[in-house]
């Protein structure tokens, strides 16, 4: 089975949202974790959307890159355009993307929902790509 790290600078919205969907669509495909080049909080408006559409990510946590080791993934996914401040380790793994995705924190609900959207799209292809 494929271990994916999702990551983004904080690990609050997109990265949570990815592994929502990762967690969900790829249910016995993928094992999927995410981090932040810092840590902080699942935000309560990720958490919202998600739960909108059925996906609870409420129990998941904000953690460190620094807490994982880049040997252990097959698929490392930036969010946010952070690849260029990745250690080079994660980037030179079998499988990296940036996807660049807009930040929703402090936006409308409506980004939320557009940006959750992309990542559902972006989360599927993934799945299909690397099983």
């Amino acid at each position: 089975m494929k271990k994916v790290m999702f990551v983004c600078k904080r690990n609050s919205c997109r990265s949570q949202m990815a592994e929502g969907f990762a967690r969900n669509l790829g249910q016995g495909k993928i094992e999927v974790t995410s981090s932040g080049l810092e840590a902080s909080r699942v935000h309560p408006t990720a958490i919202q959307v998600m739960e909108e559409i059925g996906i609870d990510i409420s129990d998941q946590t904000s953690n460190p890159l620094d807490e994982f080791k880049a040997e252990d993934y097959d698929a490392v996914i930036s969010l946010c355009g952070c690849g260029v401040n990745l250690p080079q380790e994660w980037v030179a793994q079998e499988i990296f993307e940036d996807w660049e995705l807009e930040d929703p924190d402090g936006k409308s609900k409506e980004t939320f929902h557009r940006v959750r959207d992309e990542v559902k799209c972006r989360v599927q292809k993934l799945i299909e790509k690397v099983t």
